[in-house]
């Protein structure tokens, strides 16, 4: 059996990213973080619904649905920034890299609100204790996995780094899968860590310079019937969106 994962209370989040490099909070923990209710989070959920399929994949599938949104985090204050490109280069993304990817945006409903603002003016405040007060580029990505293909992949690109300070994992919700177990791994060494996020809200965070991540494929429960799985990606890098060099 997978284990559960090794929880974390919110006070305990910057000692954790520092070592082992990760952290997980229960949604209780993460409401708390951030100073939004719980039922202010789950308000989001329908907005996975209504995802456009990724027509970046390389590797064929058409496993997967996402939305994009970038915005600038100072302090309270949190900037919408104007559409732009999704770019890792190959070095971390080998898969993908070098690429600019057009994925459609983020609702403006969504993107707007209150409780999404508290949220990554939350997560830049943790940023900023790990890594120095400071301007946050952040990145926030919905996906739906699905089992059309009969399978899915939330990472197909493998165990990565994603060429940020920190990333941040929410599962959304599981719905009829097996699999998507999440893996990390000192970044420099054989240790790790497995288990499977499985509570709404969940929170897993990442130093990014720490440790490589992964998710495993996903199947249907029942054959006959379909399944997926959504999470919401959040990344914070100090200086500035990545971007193809000049």
């Amino acid at each position: 059996m997978t284990p559960t994962p090794p929880l974390a209370t919110a006070d305990q989040l910057p000692t954790r990213l520092a070592d082992p490099g990760f952290a997980v909070l229960a949604p209780s923990e993460l409401a708390y973080l951030v100073n939004v209710p719980l039922s202010d989070l789950r308000a989001f959920e329908l907005s996975w619904d209504d995802l456009p399929p990724d027509l970046y994949l390389r590797d064929g599938g058409r496993y997967r649905r996402r939305r994009h949104a970038c915005f600038v985090v100072d302090g309270e204050r949190v900037d919408a920034v104007a559409h732009r490109a999704h770019w890792q280069p190959v070095e971390y993304n080998a898969l993908h890299g070098g690429l600019e990817r057009w994925f459609e945006a983020m609702a403006p409903q969504l993107c707007n609100s209150a409780a999404w603002r508290r949220l990554l003016a939350g997560l830049g405040q943790v940023a900023s204790a790990v890594k120095g007060v400071q301007p946050w580029y952040v990145e926030a990505h919905q996906f739906r996995i699905d089992t059309t293909d009969g399978i899915g992949r939330p990472t197909p690109e493998g165990a990565h780094r994603d060429g940020v300070d920190l990333v941040a994992v929410l599962l959304i919700s599981r719905v009829g899968i097996k699999g998507g177990e999440t893996r990390v791994f000192d970044a420099d060494g054989p240790a790790g860590s497995r288990f499977t996020l499985s509570e709404p809200w969940t929170l897993l965070m990442l130093d990014d310079a720490l440790v490589i991540h992964e998710t495993t494929p996903i199947q249907p429960v029942d054959p006959d019937r379909h399944g997926w799985r959504d999470s919401l990606v959040i990344t914070l890098r100090a200086g500035g969106f990545q971007g193809p060099p000049d």
